[in-house]
């Protein structure tokens, strides 16, 4: 799996080495292993996971992994559908700077839950210095969602990541949070 990775300096802005994983996604058999590979990796039967990256791994889950039992959709802005009430805003600081996403409580009240909690695995490609795992799994686990109306807390049982770059430190930063599991240390 590490040697199908590509690497790009100076992007998106200059000091930035991209690592991209989308040659994963370009081999049948490597990509098979890193689902077969998150699937162990996973105990939670709900998975967020942030564009776009982390929804191209999140989404084969619900078939490779029958404990899978909801996607919760992490998106940009202006990509999610919402009635009034609906949507959260999450401020996030990356690498390069601040920016927002995006979920719905009516995404995370359509999840599993168990007893009085809602159990979420946060799934993406990359952790570098954990800013946007950070403030998705803060946001989620700040609300109290209605289903059925019981009130449920969110719960982040585990952050989990194809490729994470050790040498920034970000696994230090979530383990406040959770356990972080990866793929593939850089």
């Amino acid at each position: 799996m590490k040697e199908a990775l590509k690497f790009y300096k100076d992007f998106p802005k200059e000091g930035i080495v991209f690592v991209d994983i989308i040659p994963l996604l370009q081999d049948k058999k490597i990509f098979g292993e890193v689902i077969a590979k998150l699937g162990e990796l996973l105990t939670a039967p709900n998975v967020a996971a942030p564009e776009a990256r982390g929804f191209l791994f999140a989404a084969p889950l619900m078939v490779a992994k029958p404990e899978v039992a909801s996607i919760i959709p992490i998106r940009k802005s202006g990509k999610l559908p919402y009635n009034e009430g609906d949507l959260c805003d999450v401020e996030i600081e990356k690498e390069y700077g601040a920016d927002h996403l995006f979920y719905r409580l009516s995404d995370i009240a359509a999840a599993k839950a168990e007893g009085d909690e809602i159990h979420i695995s946060l799934l993406d490609d990359l952790l570098a210095t954990g800013g946007t795992a950070e403030g998705v799994a803060e946001s989620l686990m700040a609300q109290k969602i209605i289903k059925d109306g019981k009130e449920y807390k969110v719960v982040i049982d585990e952050f989990i990541f194809i490729v994470e770059l050790d040498f920034l430190n970000g696994k230090e930063r979530l383990e406040k949070i959770a356990p972080v599991k990866s793929l593939i240390h850089l």
